[in-house]
């Protein structure tokens, strides 16, 4: 037993970070996409949509987690716990982590009552009288139970980034799969009883397991809690400096998903929940690979330049941003083409909607993975106020593009995705520019070369991707994990198999790694006893 926890606690390389986050993840979104798959399939059929209620009532839970704890759950408090930790001083790295946790919890007890006590016109604020009486109480009782959930996920989250910080990912990666399984074990133990509201006993439930497994990833640290705030503490002072710019940019994300739910419940019932289902299908790839990488090499970026290693850092975070974009690219082409089959599949009928709102989410998929990386180096720099200035700007945009473009006499639900994807492409450019402005020698010639150069490698992934679904189409009769399962593999294997096949014609870079351990993997001798 102690020998398992000491290898799952052990720090670990950037690669290895990455490939631990990335398959969790991906066995994460597997559960998440199963998750919302089964809540359609016991509570949703073609003209009968009963989930409204369900995704309106995380929308003011969410929004106080984020605008309060969020910001301090990594970019703003994973770098003063580098820099500390680089110095050998874990005294001060357990203090500073108490004193967040003490301040935090409290904080966040009192948004729990406030959630318990004014659940309801919180939620007409939402909503604005769009949900009928029954989804309205619905919605208000699966409310009250997630009340303190933001809490739940305040103190794991800010364990989980000390654990980071010491290069241990590992219960990190397992806690959200824990989440997961327990919504979608609600849903079997609930639906022939309570019903939809049982979804919110398994969200808490989910929230409670997950801290407890985050605090089971403590073991073998020596973690000292010290039930104070250390306000005399320069450094603590300084992290709670850095904590308003990144909490009010999530917050203002926040925002924008209740403008988005209040314009969704203008156009109909069951336009929140396909919207719900679009956007979730659009966040699988930006979690997978933009989220999981960039959480991965953040604790690398810091170190580089606690090291003093500029350099360093520049190459890291450049060699970072190839490869996650020569990845989303394809993936985003397969989105956009086979969002059809997607939809059908996390809806499990026939989604017509949900398909064309995914199609106007692609775009969005792509800078909102490049964003996760970009958006670090300013944190790793200990600057929240730039992606701040530029998120505020960029929301506003957005709030004015949904307002306008999800008119039913304009673009309707689509309107909001549409929304989503200049936002993130705005945001990214600019980020870009400023990150030039402040470092001349970041983007090189030769990144910008190997950029194009994968770019042009996406034409032929294009018309890949075009072909195969021409050659293996979506009938109406398809349904069932298993048939469009099979179609998406024979969409997406060919796909990823030219995508890799042409960026070694072309030369790229990121192809390297791969190919050498293939090759060792292949040409590896074996030796005979």
């Amino acid at each position: 037993m102690n020998r398992w926890l000491n290898r799952a606690n052990q720090r670990i390389s950037l690669t290895g970070a990455a490939v631990l986050l990335v398959v969790a993840t991906l066995f994460g979104q597997l559960l998440g996409f199963m998750r919302v798959q089964v809540i359609n399939g016991n509570f949703n059929s073609v003209g009968n949509i009963n989930t409204d209620a369900y995704f309106a009532a995380f929308k003011i839970p969410d929004f106080f987690f984020y605008s309060i704890a969020a910001g301090a759950l990594g970019v703003a408090f994973m770098p003063f716990l580098a820099d500390k930790l680089a110095r050998g001083d874990r005294k001060s790295v357990w203090s500073l982590t108490s004193s967040l946790l003490n301040l935090l919890g409290i904080m966040m007890a009192v948004v729990g009552v406030i959630l318990f006590v004014f659940a309801e016109p919180l939620l007409k604020l939402v909503v604005s009288g769009n949900l009928g009486p029954e989804q309205m109480d619905e919605a208000v009782t699966i409310m009250r139970i997630v009340a303190f959930n933001p809490l739940l996920f305040t103190i794991s989250g800010i364990l989980t980034s000390l654990q980071q910080t010491f290069g241990r990912f590992f219960f990190y990666a397992l806690a959200p799969i824990i989440y997961n399984c327990s919504i979608i074990a609600s849903v079997y133990i609930f639906k022939d009883n309570i019903g939809l509201v049982g979804l919110g006993y398994g969200a808490l439930a989910g929230a409670i397991l997950q801290l407890l497994v985050v605090l089971f990833g403590l073991t073998g640290m020596r973690f000292r809690y010290t039930p104070s705030i250390t306000w005399q503490s320069l450094d603590f002072r300084r992290m709670l400096k850095q904590l308003p710019p990144r909490s009010v940019d999530q917050g203002i994300d926040s925002i924008n998903s209740i403008v988005e739910t209040n314009r969704a419940s203008t156009l109909g019932r069951g336009a929140i929940t396909f919207y719900e289902n679009a956007y979730t299908l659009h966040l699988v790839p930006i979690l997978l690979l933009g989220n999981t990488i960039a959480t991965a090499a953040f604790p690398r970026l810091n170190e580089r330049l606690a090291q003093g290693r500029p350099d360093l850092f520049r190459r890291d975070f450049l060699t970072v941003l190839r490869v996650m974009i020569w990845i989303i690219l394809p993936l985003a082409v397969i989105t956009f083409f086979a969002r059809a089959y997607l939809a059908r599949l996390i809806f499990k009928n026939i989604a017509p909607d949900i398909a064309l709102i995914l199609g106007f989410f692609v775009g969005a998929i792509i800078f909102r993975t490049i964003y996760a990386i970009i958006s670090r180096y300013f944190y790793a720099y200990k600057d929240t106020r730039t992606p701040l200035f530029v998120s505020l700007f960029a929301i506003a945009l957005n709030i004015y593009l949904a307002f306008t473009l999800s008119r039913p006499s304009s673009y309707g639900l689509t309107g909001l995705a549409m929304a989503q994807s200049i936002v993130a492409a705005f945001e990214v450019v600019v980020l870009v520019l400023l990150i030039y402005i402040r470092d001349r020698q970041m983007f090189s010639a030769d990144f910008w070369s190997g950029v194009i150069r994968t770019i042009s490698v996406t034409g032929f992934t294009v018309l890949t991707t075009y072909i195969m679904v021409s050659m293996v189409p979506l009938l109406a009769t398809d349904k069932g994990f298993v048939t469009l399962g099979a179609k998406l593999l024979a969409i997406v294997v060919p796909t990823l198999a030219v995508h890799f096949a042409v960026s070694s014609l072309f030369g790229l870079e990121e192809v390297r790694p791969v190919t050498r351990k293939i090759k060792q993997i292949i040409l590896k001798p074996v030796r005979i006893q």
